[in-house]
């Protein structure tokens, strides 16, 4: 948070931190199955990349159909760009497709917990109750291919 908010013209710490929490629907969220791509939503409302290709230099020469997901592209449209993964430019950290849906499935499963407590409560005169998937488990973990 301190390199963005560096370099952040419009720096706003609580603005910023709940807006991400936000849009990674992680928390604060009752709509965590809404959760935005970061690939997908940037070619919606720029497809050409000018936004990348003016504050991500290392990216600036690559086609359009490649600015978003550089590690995807073959070497020779890689190296015509001057573009070497996890050199001047970082390999991707997680597998978005994997890691939000897995996302969404454990905030599902909070929420139901959470729903059920409520009701067991409710059934109890206030009285505070273990939930009954409580001892549910959780949603197995998907393991994100290596890139």
């Amino acid at each position: 948070a301190d390199h963005f908010e560096g370099l952040l013209l419009d720096a706003d710490y609580a603005l910023n931190n709940f807006n991400w929490l936000w849009l990674s629907c992680s928390g604060f969220f009752y709509q965590y199955f809404r959760c935005y791509s970061p690939v997908a939503f940037q070619k919606k409302n720029d497809p050409n990349g000018n936004y990348i290709r003016r504050w991500v230099p290392e990216l600036a020469n690559l086609p359009a159909k490649n600015i978003y997901e550089p590690w995807k592209a073959n070497v020779a449209i890689l190296n015509k760009a001057g573009v070497k993964l996890g050199k001047n430019y970082p390999r991707p950290i997680v597998e978005h497709s994997v890691v939000s849906k897995e996302n969404m499935s454990k905030m599902s499963l909070a929420y139901d917990m959470h729903k059920d407590k409520i009701a067991a409560e409710k059934k109890g005169n206030g009285k505070k109750a273990a939930s009954s998937r409580g001892a549910a488990k959780a949603p197995p973990k998907k393991k994100a291919k290596k890139q």
